[in-house]
């Protein structure tokens, strides 16, 4: 068997040439008027089998609404039986009203909706037959239950009512309770107490025990009153007991009475109301199983209807896809092949192989313009890399520069800080050494003076005089030792607080005022140098969430700020550090001195990294940019300068009372700014 001609590489490539003449918008709309084609023959096939379908769908539908007619009377005729029911049981006006509109409810189904049926109209007959006998049965039922309530009413209840006034003359008419008549009448009152119970329970729920424990207390009252008869004291317990004789036996033959109609009920509900609603159903349950044929009939119709449609265009569907195929992949193959070019000549260019040409520029359809215009980037791609080359060598230089001046950035940083801390030991360390020596003298002193009173004690008797004075001599040792040795102990916690907040700059809840005293006690070896007061006034209260180091550093370099360059030379003047809480969320503080102030100039720059006026004096001018970075970025506040020459400066910080910077563990934005990463400020708010 001889295999299909496959079409091989040079005849697509000539389909596709030919196809390439025609512009690309033409090609798919042809491929658009096949489908528009396919979609009207579709449409024709369809139309006319929606006719058949309709036709069908029409009597399928038909039957479901029969069904639903049979279905509703089926419920209503249940529900109809369930009322009679519950009537009889315990009659009201609530439900025999209720019975009145469901059976005319029914009836209007049977004379409105199932005779007017196209389906029912003549199958109806029986129905109406056996729902006329159900509903003709509850008027019957209803005639009975009158009788029986008369009967209960008068031949019950009334003897009951009178048997018990005449129980209430017979116990009025007795004397005592040690009469002889009265365990008979105790007796007796019991077994009429019984009597009333079992008579309601059978008349309410018809249960044979109740009725045979009416007739046993019966029988016991017949017996009692005898016996009460020969135990009578008077003529009106006579009387009393010779009515209730005849009452009780009116009773019997009331209860009586009321069991026949009960019976005749029963029998009436059974026969007339039950056996009639099932031949109701039964007829209903006929005329579903005809709909149920005549449904499969019309659902037989509809799927072999359908069946046919389907295939017709199923076929048709086929026969037009297998055109629109071969054309669509004729026409995609006149796109995809030239873009295919187009996507290689693109690959080698991004992979860096310019030096191969473009193929199909010469084509006159829209891809050959892709190609001239790949062409051309081509062509632009080879001038971009010979400057690209010049670039990157650039690039290399300007980077290593840049890496080592952030090294050397970092590294001034880190010193400077390194300096504030090392120059807070020194001074703590000065400041401690002064009370630590007196400490030293002291307790020297009066080690000796201890020694010579153990040596006075061995050699002679010891005298009032001399144990007051070395007593005294021993209290004002202990009392110097103690005031000195506190001290020194109040300057270490000072420090060892101030340091581990500036070496590990962890978060903390800390008192504003707590952490300023601390912070200037740190400061004080500094002022000892320098004729320089330091007022402070930052009240009790302002709890701060926040990074304590950083408020020590801020305003350790504020400090040294000022005592390096507003108070120069050993001039003297005033520092001011102030503090109040700015509404609900803020704390302003402000330090203040009034030294030599900052020209215009000066303060524009003050807070730019590496700006110092005293270079050639040591400066290495980050400790505003620090402060600055501390103060906007760590702690989330904002800063401001204000400054005047020969009139002083006062820097102003308003932070928030829980600090919006970094958390542990996170860099701090000292450090980022430190390696470049962010920029630095140019200035801040100033006057002059």
């Amino acid at each position: 068997m001889r295999r299909p001609a496959v079409l091989g590489p040079q005849g697509r490539f000539r389909i596709v040439q030919l196809l390439r003449a025609v512009p690309i918008r033409w090609r798919i709309l042809s491929i658009a008027l096949l489908n528009s084609a396919v979609v009207i023959v579709l449409a024709v096939l369809i139309w006319n089998g929606s006719k058949v379908l309709g036709s069908a769908w029409d009597d399928v539908r038909q039957v479901r609404e029969s069904d639903k007619i049979l279905a509703k009377l089926e419920s209503e005729t249940s529900r109809l039986q369930n009322l009679i029911h519950r009537y009889i049981n315990q009659p009201s006006p609530d439900l025999f009203a209720e019975i009145l509109l469901l059976r005319e409810a029914v009836l209007g189904t049977l004379t409105n909706r199932a005779s007017t049926d196209p389906m029912l109209s003549g199958s109806v007959e029986q129905l109406e037959r056996a729902t006329s006998r159900f509903l003709d049965g509850f008027g019957e039922l209803r005639t009975v239950q009158t009788k029986i309530s008369k009967t209960y009413d008068e031949q019950v209840l009334s003897p009951t009512r009178d048997m018990a006034g005449l129980y209430s003359i017979i116990e009025g008419a007795t004397g005592h309770r040690d009469a002889l008549i009265w365990p008979a009448l105790g007796k007796s009152r019991e077994a009429f107490t019984s009597l009333l119970v079992a008579a309601n329970a059978y008349y309410l729920s018809l249960a044979s025990s109740s009725a045979e424990e009416a007739r046993r207390n019966i029988d016991t009252i017949e017996k009692t009153i005898p016996v009460m008869t020969d135990l009578a004291e008077n003529d009106l317990q006579r009387m009393a007991l010779a009515r209730l004789k005849v009452k009780t036996a009116e009773l019997r033959d009331g209860l009586g009475k009321l069991s026949e109609q009960l019976t005749n009920r029963t029998d009436l509900l059974r026969n007339s109301i039950d056996a009639s609603q099932a031949d109701a159903i039964g007829a209903i349950d006929d005329l579903s199983v005809k709909m149920r044929q005549r449904e499969q009939k019309a659902q037989e119709t509809f799927d072999k209807t359908l069946t046919s449609i389907s295939r017709r265009v199923l076929s048709i569907a086929v026969i037009f896809l297998g055109v629109i195929i071969s054309a669509g992949v004729m026409i995609a193959l006149s796109i995809r092949l030239p873009l295919a070019q187009i996507m290689a000549a693109m690959r080698t260019i991004t992979s860096g192989d310019l030096d191969r040409p473009v193929q199909g520029t010469s084509a006159k359809d829209e891809v050959g313009a892709m190609a001239r215009a790949v062409e051309v980037f081509r062509e632009n791609a080879i001038a971009k890399r010979k400057t690209e080359d010049e670039l990157r060598t650039a690039k290399e230089k300007a980077e290593s520069a840049l890496l080592e001046l952030n090294t050397a950035q970092q590294n001034l940083i880190d010193a400077e800080r390194l300096a504030a801390l090392g120059g807070l030991v020194a001074g703590v360390a000065h400041e401690v050494n002064n009370p630590i020596g007196i400490s030293l003298t002291v307790a020297s002193s009066f080690a000796r003076r201890s020694e010579m009173f153990e040596n006075d004690l061995k050699t002679e008797p010891l005298r009032r005089s001399r144990l007051d004075d070395f007593v005294r001599a021993s209290r004002d040792a202990s009392q110097q030792l103690v005031s000195n040795l506190q001290r020194a102990g109040e300057l270490i916690q000072s420090f060892k607080q101030v340091a581990v907040d500036r070496s590990h700059a962890e978060r903390r809840q800390f008192s504003l005022s707590e952490s300023t005293d601390q912070i200037v006690a740190s400061l004080r070896p500094v002022l000892k140098k320098a004729a320089i007061a330091l007022s402070v006034d930052v009240p009790d209260g302002l709890l701060i969430d926040g990074y304590p180091g950083a408020y020590g550093q801020i305003l350790t370099n504020l400090f040294l700020n000022a005592v390096n360059h507003a108070f120069a030379d050993g001039r003297s003047g005033n520092i001011t550090i102030s503090a109040r809480g700015r509404g609900a969320d803020d704390v302003e503080i402000i330090f203040a001195d009034d030294g030599a102030g900052m020209t215009p100039d000066v303060q524009r720059q003050a807070f730019d990294p590496f700006f110092t006026t005293r270079r050639n004096e040591g400066g290495t001018g980050l400790g505003l940019h620090i402060v600055y970075n501390l103060v906007t970025q760590q702690l989330g506040g904002r800063m401001m300068l204000e400054s005047r020459v020969g009139q002083g400066t006062t820097f102003r910080i308003i932070m928030p009372r829980i600090a919006k910077g970094a958390a542990k563990g996170e860099p701090t934005i000292t450090d980022a700014a430190a390696d470049g990463s962010s920029q630095w400020p140019n200035r801040t708010m100033s006057s002059n």
